[in-house]
Parts: C-alpha cells; sequence; structure tokens
C-alpha cells in the first residue's frame, strides 16, 4: 500500500483568509531598477566610440595618404642618417610630421582620440626654433622655456576644449553606419 501524502500546504501560499503585511515588500522596485541599470550597462556598451568606432574619414577618400607621407619622411630621414646628409634628414622628418600631423588633427577635432599634447607641442617646438632662427642660441637653455612654455599651454587648453566639445557631439550624435 502507498503512503498517503500530507495535506500539508506550502509555506509560499497564503490562505485567502490572512491578514495582509504590515510592511510592503520592496523587492520587487530593486528587481526593476536592477534590470534598469543592466539594460543601461549594455546600451553603454555598444556605443561606437574611441577606439572601438569608426575612424573617421579621410580628406584623400579611400587613398591612404597620410600613411604613405609617415612611410616616406621615416624612409627618407633613416636615408639622410646612413649617407650623413643633414638635408635629407630634416625633409624625411619634415614629411613624417606632416602626415603624422593630419592623422593626428582629423581624429581629435572630429572627437575619436585625444590628440591635444602632440598638437599643441608641434606649435610651440615652432615657435621655439624661430626665436633661436632669429635671436641666435641663448647662453642659458632654459630662456628657451619662457617663450615656448606659454605658447604650449594655451594652446593644450584651447583644443582640450576643442576635443571635449567634438566628443560631446560624437556621442549626442553618433555617426551613420
Amino acid at each position: 500500500m502507498a503512503p498517503q501524502k500530507s495535506k500539508r500546504s506550502s509555506r509560499k501560499r497564503r490562505k485567502r483568509s490572512s491578514v495582509p503585511r504590515a510592511v510592503v515588500s520592496t523587492r520587487r522596485d530593486e528587481r526593476a531598477e536592477h534590470r534598469a541599470d543592466a539594460a543601461r550597462e549594455v546600451r553603454r556598451g555598444q556605443r561606437q566610440l574611441g577606439r572601438e568606432g569608426r575612424r573617421p574619414e579621410s580628406p584623400f577618400g579611400g587613398l591612404p595618404i597620410s600613411e604613405i607621407a609617415i612611410l616616406v619622411g621615416i624612409v627618407g630621414a633613416v636615408i639622410g642618417l646612413v649617407s650623413n646628409r643633414e638635408a635629407v634628414v630634416i625633409v624625411g622628418v619634415v614629411v613624417c610630421a606632416v602626415g603624422v600631423l593630419e592623422v593626428c588633427g582629423r581624429e581629435h577635432f572630429s572627437g575619436y582620440r585625444s590628440h591635444t599634447t602632440l598638437l599643441a607641442a608641434i606649435p610651440a617646438l615652432a615657435v621655439e626654433t624661430g626665436t633661436v632662427a632669429v635671436f641666435g642660441a641663448p647662453s642659458q637653455r632654459f630662456l628657451l622655456l619662457v617663450v615656448a612654455v606659454p605658447v604650449y599651454g594655451i594652446l593644450f587648453w584651447l583644443l582640450r576644449r576643442k576635443f571635449i566639445a567634438a566628443r560631446q557631439a560624437r556621442v549626442a550624435r553618433p555617426p551613420a553606419p
């Protein structure tokens, strides 16, 4: 003979005649908030910004002109160093710098990546070089910093503000695929 089942009811089930709880449970609200936070994190993870997003388009279309200029500049600088020709080294460095500036400027001003330090340093270096060319090398080298550091600081501040504005525009209005 089979044992008879117990007539006990589950503890979770309440009898219809029971009184409502004195304290209202907040578990449903907490679960809903947790689900909303999880959905927000998923959306945040799907954004296409920075290194994960698409680089801004080149003004030359599909041709990698900037990358070719960087390569040619490096090759020219190495050839100039090996053959001991100063003019070839200078031209190679300048061509490479132009290619780097184009890529960095495009990424910076579109809000893709910040290149504030590099973009502020190159004009400061140019001002320092111009100062040496016009007035000659000073006996105390730190005097060159008197000219270069304010130029660098002002440009850094302006470029950083521009990048932040471009980044916010990119986040608010992501590029169409």
